[in-house]
């Protein structure tokens, strides 16, 4: 008997447009021998399941819909929302309360590495090397000065818990540096600020696949921008090669690390991950759990590259949810 798979996209960030176009792609590669598909927008102000243009409300009661007056449940969620509530936990616990199997990480874990300062503290014990930061909750003073002493110019600053590079700068001088938070405090209530990391900027696809945790080939980051931001990640400005163009040496090492930090996060299902290299050592970046997965998406790459397809990628996630 096929499955019914609720594919959820959408979402309440910045990101929604860009997981509409991931869920779209799932949708698209998932075995229709194997599986009843079903598109689910997840919006502030409507939660629909969405057949032939017509939208049908979800029962946010036990996640169900009626179509034709027949009742649908679903057996598994693919989760395709980047940024809250898909990628930080939120809707996770809301299926695991529901007792739903889908296909991220437990809730704990994904909230835990969607917000970027909490996630970085974890891993700081374990060796994990990472730039010099400063953090900022919304109401604190701005110090320029004692910023600027701990991760000096240029640097990083960062909203805390928010993908696509929205809300990000590279701050090159003092007297930007307000302009900057205020940026950032746009997209979220914290920020961190970090140091400026000079070396190659490489993005890591872990993930487990076929129940073994899995690095995918590594691709190296070449933006045409100052930094990898919103237009270099989804306009074209950016090479992503793949695989990466650094030595035997170094590839080891960044797939060592990456693996560590899957597993010392106890992370299960899709990660993608950005490292810095600085004399051969990773230095993370940060982890996002619900990668982008539209065709030009980096982690598709990599997977058709370790020659896996997206159908094969996709519905393994939905069978180890499910088992």
């Amino acid at each position: 008997m096929k499955k019914n798979v609720a594919v959820v996209m959408g979402g309440y960030s910045s990101e929604h447009l860009i997981s509409l176009k991931s869920g779209a792609v799932v949708c698209e590669n998932l075995d229709t021998t194997k599986y009843n598909i079903y598109p689910v927008h997840i919006f502030k102000d409507r939660w629909v399941l969405v057949q032939d243009e017509i939208e049908h409300p979800i029962n946010k009661h036990d996640f169900s819909v009626i179509i034709n007056d027949k009742k649908i449940n679903f057996d598994c969620v693919f989760n395709a929302i980047h940024g809250s509530p898909g990628e930080d936990g939120k809707l996770v616990s809301y299926f695991e309360l529901l007792e739903i199997p889908h296909t991220s990480a437990p809730s704990y874990q994904m909230a835990l590495t969607f917000n970027k300062r909490d996630c970085l503290s974890i891993l700081r014990p374990y060796g994990i090397k990472m730039a010099t930061s400063y953090l900022l909750n919304l109401g604190d003073i701005v110090n320029e000065d004692e910023i600027i002493d701990k991760v000096g110019l240029p640097c990083f600053v960062k909203a805390n818990k928010a993908g696509s590079s929205f809300g990000i700068t590279k701050v090159y001088k003092k007297e930007h540096l307000k302009d900057a938070v205020k940026v950032s405090f746009k997209e979220d209530n914290e920020i961190i600020i970090e140091s400026f990391l000079d070396g190659t900027e490489v993005s890591v696809g872990v993930i487990t696949y076929k129940n073994e945790v899995t690095v995918l080939p590594i691709t190296e980051i070449v933006s045409e921008n100052d930094f990898f931001d919103y237009d270099a990640k989804y306009h074209g400005k950016s090479q992503e090669i793949t695989p990466a163009r650094i030595s035997e040496k170094e590839r080891k090492r960044v797939k060592k690390v990456a693996k560590r930090v899957y597993e010392v996060l106890k992370m299960s299902g899709f990660t993608r991950s950005e490292y810095i290299l600085i004399d051969g050592e990773p230095h993370i970046i940060e982890m996002n759990t619900v990668p982008g997965l539209t065709n030009e998406s980096i982690l598709p790459q990599q997977a058709i590259a370790a020659g896996i397809s997206l159908q094969n990628l996709f519905g393994d996630m939905i069978e180890g949810a499910v088992e």
